[in-house]
């Protein structure tokens, strides 16, 4: 399958078609332009309406679920490993190491770019930028690369990105434990850009002379994915 052609597979295993997924990109970008007010009543309408669909249909408030593996991978937060490597230095943290390191906590809105948002999403875990840090990343690089243990999913940042404070390697999730459909037990979460930034089931983070783009950047979105600032493809007007 060439790379243009490839499929955002949702939790039931049918996969999406990238047209769908650019027309619904498209109804996103309206409940961007018109703000939270509007998605907001979006979804509360369809919610009272048809509770039933609210999984499928853009802007209606609740999380769909994406894989572009056709399944969700089983980690225990006993198994987890995070591998960093900054030039020749590597050291891998468990779960524990990493609930070890100073916390934060963070709610912010969560926006995927083919429209639905879920609002004041309280996340917690470790700022990425006191890893940066605490590991000697920015030394080694420009750039961030990270990998997912679904073996296929790849991210980049560039230093100054990771940087900011409102970017976290989450841990928790709506006061408690991330779910194996959200990521967990570990997941980036990036909350000024679009969901797919934010990968999901994180196990590497590597210090990178240059931005690597990701799974969904090498078949065509925008690597700097800032909400409302675009739609996610590199060949559309900005928003």
């Amino acid at each position: 399958m060439a790379a243009e052609d490839a499929d955002l597979t949702p939790a039931d295993g049918k996969p999406i078609g990238r047209r769908i997924v650019l027309g619904m990109a498209g109804v996103g970008a309206v409940a961007v332009v018109l703000g939270k007010q509007l998605t907001s009543m979006t979804s509360n309408a369809v919610g009272a309406v048809a509770p039933q669909i609210q999984s499928v249909i853009p802007a209606t408030g609740g999380f769909r679920i994406y894989t572009v593996t056709n399944g969700y991978p089983e980690m225990t937060t006993a198994a987890y490993r995070l591998k960093i490597t900054s030039g020749a230095d590597v050291t891998t943290l468990t779960f524990d190491d990493l609930a070890a390191l100073p916390q934060t906590s963070m709610t912010k809105d969560f926006q995927c770019v083919t429209g639905w948002r879920v609002d004041n999403v309280a996340w917690s875990g470790v700022l990425l930028s006191d890893i940066i840090d605490k590991f000697g990343l920015s030394a080694n690089g420009t750039a961030l690369s990270f990998t997912s243990f679904d073996g296929a999913y790849t991210e980049s940042l560039t230093m100054e990105q990771a940087m900011r404070p409102d970017v976290l390697v989450a841990t928790s999730m709506l006061g408690g434990p991330i779910s194996q459909e959200h990521g967990g037990p570990v997941r980036l979460v990036v909350a000024p850009m679009y969901a797919y930034k934010s990968i999901k089931w994180l196990d590497g983070i590597e210090a990178t002379p240059t931005v690597e783009p990701g799974y969904w950047e090498v078949r065509g979105y925008d690597v700097d994915a800032w909400v409302g600032k675009s739609n996610g493809r590199s060949d559309a007007p900005v928003v």
